[in-house]
């Protein structure tokens, strides 16, 4: 049986779904078992073309920056290669269960008027360590939750033509990363283990894996540092400023992994060693797919209908049924492309809302 040292994933993770109001301030409280302090924020409106939204306590949510000005969010989305943008509105407080928003002020998107949802990750709660550049590695801040697995890193790149080192403080290592330069119209790039190191993936694209091992200059991230690739633009430019986000699976919480479409209605089953809260997931071996996301507050029962991707600006997608949560994994119950296609290989994240079994040996009920 899977035993995990996280009994209570909603301590860590946590999907919010909440109606906006515009420029009015509205206070999002989390419904978890646990209280939930955020330090990684993706919004999305639901019911229209709006863009994906993505603030951090690294950069700025209204709290003392590591890099970003004091009072403002540092707006990235994930959905276009634009550079990241400072708006005084959007997140202006973080609260030891949720925070409050109100409308951006800036063209990056509209975080909170109308059906909202808000994926959000715990991760230190904004304590950020600082470390220097040193030689062809760069410098910068991190936050870090080894329990979790995530750590949170904003640093500037040396343009080195050689390996650069960043240590993540995972103490295992990562095995689904995502880079974006925040200071340029470099698009977002993704390591997936199973996609391996010579390969990328795109997050705002539906293009299918590259070869394009420069990024992280064709090595394997390990136990202490993530690599980053010689002169890549896209995670090592001289002066460039990067965020980086970075997990790795832990027992019972979470799992980065692959599975082969079959093309039927009686879809593969996935086995993750818990009842998913949260999974995103991209067919990495042909274009044309989406990157997509479900959850377990859009959709509360089986069959999930409700997707979203993080590749497009489009609202909430319901025409079919998707995919069911199971105590102990998923299960693709259509024939969609996007997640099921025949014979090609799609590559996953997922969170748990329980782990299949807890420590204590308590089983997780079905959906």
């Amino acid at each position: 049986m899977a035993y995990t040292t996280i009994d209570d994933p909603s301590a860590y993770f946590q999907t919010a779904v909440y109606s906006g109001n515009g420029s009015t301030v509205v206070t999002v409280t989390n419904d978890g078992n646990s209280s939930l302090q955020p330090d990684l924020l993706w919004f999305k409106k639901r019911d229209s073309a709006v863009t994906h939204v993505l603030i951090d306590t690294n950069r700025g949510a209204n709290v003392t920056s590591g890099f970003g000005p004091t009072g403002y969010n540092i707006v990235l989305n994930t959905d276009s290669n634009v550079a990241e943008i400072a708006d005084s509105s959007g997140v202006m407080t973080i609260t030891s269960d949720g925070f409050t928003c109100k409308e951006l002020t800036s063209a990056a998107g509209n975080v909170s008027t109308g059906s909202m949802c808000c994926w959000q990750w715990h991760c230190d709660a904004g304590d950020r360590i600082t470390f220097s550049e040193s030689g062809n590695n760069p410098g910068g801040v991190r936050q870090t939750n080894a329990t979790a697995g995530l750590s949170i890193i904003v640093y500037t790149g040396t343009g080195a033509n050689a390996s650069c080192e960043i240590a993540h403080g995972l103490g295992k290592a990562p095995e689904f990363i995502i880079f974006k330069r925040g200071n340029s119209t470099n698009g977002w790039v993704v390591y997936h283990k199973s996609v391996g190191i010579d390969k990328k993936l795109v997050l705002n694209d539906t293009a299918a894996e590259d070869a394009d091992g420069a990024f992280m200059n064709g090595t394997i991230p390990n136990a202490t540092n993530i690599f980053v690739g010689g002169t890549s633009t896209n995670t090592n430019a001289d002066g460039g400023g990067y965020n980086c986000y970075a997990w790795t699976s832990v027992q019972g919480y979470s799992k980065f992994g692959s599975y082969i479409g079959n093309g039927s209605t009686d879809g593969p089953f996935v086995y993750t060693g818990f009842k998913p809260a949260f999974l995103m997931m991209k067919e990495s071996s042909s274009a044309g797919g989406n990157w997509v996301i479900f959850d377990n507050k859009r959709d509360v029962d089986n069959v999930l209908i409700h997707r979203l991707h993080p590749n497009t600006t489009a609202g909430d997608n319901t025409s079919r049924n998707y995919i069911d949560f199971y105590s102990n994994g998923f299960k693709m119950r259509n024939t969609d492309a996007d997640h099921n296609q025949t014979g090609e290989t799609m590559v996953y994240m997922a969170i748990a809302e329980n782990p299949f079994v807890t420590s204590t040996g308590a089983p997780a009920t079905a959906r």
